[in-house]
C-alpha cells in the first residue's frame, strides 16, 4: 500500500514548461491538406487488479475526440492515469474522484469553449486550466476522501502538442519512433529523493523498504504544486501514461521490447504490457494507456 510522505522540500528541479507567445488554436495538427481530414491519434488502454491485490484502487480515464465537417477539424484528447492509496475504500474512491473532477473541468472549459465557440488558447491558457483542473480535483478529494490520497499523471493532446500535469509515481514516457523511451515525469517518492541526493542507487530504489512512501500526491494537506509540461508529439511518436504496477513490476528494456515487437495493433500492445507485469509477479494493480501520433 502506498503511503503519503508528510514533509516540505524545495523542489529545484521542476520541469520547465515550453512557451511561446503564439496562440494556440483548437484544432488537429493533421489534415492541412483541404482534402483530408481524418484523426491524428489512435489510443488504446488496458488494466488489471494484477495478482496480489484483492481490489482495484487505479482509475484510467481516456477522452479522444475528433469532429470532422468542418473549416479545420477538431481533435482532442484527455488521457489520465491515478493510482489511490490509503486502503481499498479510500483508494478507489479518491483516484475516481481525481478522474472525475479533472475530466469534467476540462471538457466544460477547454473542450467545449474550443469546439463551440471557437476559442483559442494560448500555452499559458492551457497551464492554468491544468492547475485549476488539478486544484478542482484535489478539492474534491479533501472534501470526500479524508485520509485518502492519489498520483495523477495527465495528458491533454491539442494537435501537436502536449499538455501535462503530474503528481506522484505514475508515470508519463513518450516513446520516439526509433524506440527510445524517454521518461517525462518525475517520481515524487522518498526513494527518487534519496536517489537523487546520491544516498542510495537507482537498484537500490527498486527493493528499498519505502520504495511506496510518497511526498506529493493529490489529498495530502500541504499546498499542492503539481509538475506541468508542454512538449510537441512529432508523427510515430507515442505515448505510454501507467501506474507502478506496470514500471515497478517490469523493466525499461522489457517494456521496450513490447512497443519495438514489430506488431501493429496499439490494443494488443497495452494488453501484452499488462500481461508481463502479470507475469513478473502482478504485485500491485496495472493501468495503461497508449497514444500514437499517426502520419497523416
Amino acid at each position: 500500500m502506498r503511503k503519503l510522505f508528510r514533509f516540505l522540500l524545495k523542489d529545484e528541479n521542476k520541469h520547465n514548461s515550453k512557451r511561446n507567445s503564439d496562440r494556440l488554436k483548437f484544432v488537429s495538427g493533421a489534415g492541412q491538406d483541404a482534402s483530408i481530414a481524418c484523426s491524428p491519434y489512435r489510443v488504446a488502454s488496458c488494466q488489471s487488479t494484477g495478482k496480489e491485490r484483492a481490489h482495484n484502487e487505479d482509475t484510467l480515464f481516456t477522452l479522444h475526440t475528433f469532429l470532422g465537417g468542418l473549416e479545420v477539424p477538431v481533435a482532442f484528447g484527455i488521457f489520465l492515469v491515478a493510482d489511490g492509496m490509503g486502503g481499498h475504500q479510500s483508494g478507489e474512491l479518491a483516484s475516481n474522484l481525481a478522474a472525475q473532477g479533472i475530466s469534467q473541468y476540462l471538457i466544460r472549459h477547454v473542450y467545449q469553449s474550443g469546439l463551440f465557440e471557437r476559442k483559442s488558447f494560448s500555452p499559458a491558457d492551457l497551464e492554468r486550466h491544468l492547475r485549476n483542473a488539478v486544484e478542482e480535483a484535489q478539492a474534491l478529494v479533501l472534501r470526500r476522501v479524508p485520509g485518502g490520497g492519489t498520483t495523477l499523471t495527465l495528458a491533454v493532446v491539442l494537435g501537436d502538442a502536449v499538455y501535462t500535469a503530474h503528481v506522484g509515481d505514475s508515470r508519463l514516457y513518450l516513446v520516439d519512433p526509433d524506440g527510445t523511451l524517454n521518461l517525462k515525469t518525475r517520481d515524487h517518492s522518498l526513494v527518487k529523493r534519496l536517489v537523487d541526493l546520491g544516498e542510495i542507487s537507482e537498484s537500490e530504489a527498486g527493493h528499498h523498504p519505502h520504495r511506496n512512501v510518497l511526498y506529493r500526491a493529490l489529498g495530502q494537506s500541504d499546498p499542492l504544486e503539481p509538475d506541468i509540461d508542454t512538449f510537441t508529439m512529432g508523427t510515430g511518436e507515442r505515448l505510454l501514461i501507467c501506474s507502478d504496477g506496470l514500471w515497478g513490476a517490469v523493466d525499461q528494456h522489457a517494456i521496450l521490447n513490447i512497443l519495438n515487437d514489430g506488431r501493429e495493433d496499439l490494443d494488443a500492445k497495452a494488453m501484452a504490457l499488462v500481461q508481463a507485469a502479470n507475469e513478473a509477479g502482478g504485485p500491485d494493480n496495472i493501468s495503461v494507456i497508449l497514444v500514437e501520433r499517426l502520419a497523416i
